[in-house]
């Protein structure tokens, strides 16, 4: 997440003025700032993300219903969202729906200060805006340049913050056996370290940095490419246009990433105590690929992907 750098350009030999003006936010006000509002989004979004485990993991409680297609033809349906988060309620209470939240909240913040000390520590190489289309090669120069340094960013963000992603999915995948094993953030620590060693905090570290840079790329040189040749400058709303096609290309390219996001879910919680991660509820998987390949072939790529009208997956329907 990007966050407003220290404009105070001041001169060190301008003199004081009688009346001081307000100071421009330090680097530090604006961290504490993009920390306190990420806690907040994290906080709200929490449930959403903790059904979505909850489902990406295999785990429904719940009995599909029967419904119909816009063509009337009968489906079996499994609960959404609202029903499953009425069934975690049920069994722990409110503040059930929060489970996993803290390592999730140290997650966001560490986030947010590895991001602003390396965008310090690596700028960014200072470019025009390029908008002249006998410009082309060297605008593509530009966005490779940008992806590249933002790249970097969100690698060494996602390498610093992952065991505490993996702290937080296995509080979250207790849900399912009922286990205690993951209570608060410090005692999960001391447990994967004592059981796995370093590695532990790393599983499903690598299909989620895959996922996230495939991602990025992906998502930038659509949008460049887009802009540059789809949408013509006599537009009068070109300018507008320009401006949501990156966002419009992010939601795309999320969908085409989702797999490995689930992978690297699943690889958190894949032979590490649980029930949600070990037989008959989940194979035992040898890598992060050996679990693609597993999925693949259940036809699940893309589960938990979706909160609603989730349709009974092919393979788990009774055969005649």
């Amino acid at each position: 997440m990007a966050t407003p750098e220290n404009v105070s350009g001041e001169a060190q030999d301008r003199p004081e003025p009688l009346f001081p003006r307000d100071a421009s936010p330090s680097s530090v006000d604006a961290d504490t700032a993009v920390i306190l509002l990420g806690a907040g989004v994290t906080a709200i979004t929490h449930p959403l993300l903790y059904v979505k485990l909850l489902i990406q993991v295999g785990h429904e409680p719940l009995h599909p219903t029967v419904g119909s297609t816009m063509f009337g033809r009968k489906v079996m349906y499994l609960p959404g969202f609202f029903s499953y988060a009425r069934h975690i309620v049920r069994v722990d209470g409110k503040s059930g729906l929060f489970r996993g939240l803290s390592p999730r909240i140290v997650s966001s913040a560490i986030s947010t200060v590895v991001r602003s000390r390396v965008k310090q520590a690596i700028p960014a190489q200072v470019t025009e805006p390029m908008s002249n289309r006998d410009d082309l090669k060297t605008s593509l120069r530009k966005v490779m340049s940008e992806t590249s340094h933002e790249m970097v960013v969100q690698c060494l963000s996602r390498i610093v913050t992952h065991p505490f992603h993996v702290i937080s999915v296995r509080c979250m995948a207790q849900f399912v056996g009922r286990e205690v094993k993951y209570r608060g953030l410090f005692s999960s620590i001391v447990k994967i370290f004592q059981e796995e060693g370093l590695g532990g905090f790393f599983v499903g570290l690598v299909p989620h940095v895959l996922g996230e840079v495939i991602f990025l790329w992906c998502c930038n040189l659509l949008a460049h490419f887009i802009n540059t040749y789809a949408v013509d400058d006599s537009f009068n709303q070109a300018p507008a246009v320009r401006s949501y096609t990156k966002f419009v290309m992010g939601i795309a390219v999320s969908v085409l990433t989702y797999p490995f996001m689930l992978v690297a879910d699943l690889m958190a919680v894949n032979n590490c105590g649980l029930a949600a991660g070990l037989p008959p509820h989940s194979p035992l998987f040898k890598s992060w690929i050996h679990c693609w390949s597993h999925l693949s072939k259940q036809g699940q790529l893309f589960r938990g992907s979706s909160f609603f009208f989730r349709r009974v997956p092919v393979t788990a329907l009774p055969v005649d």
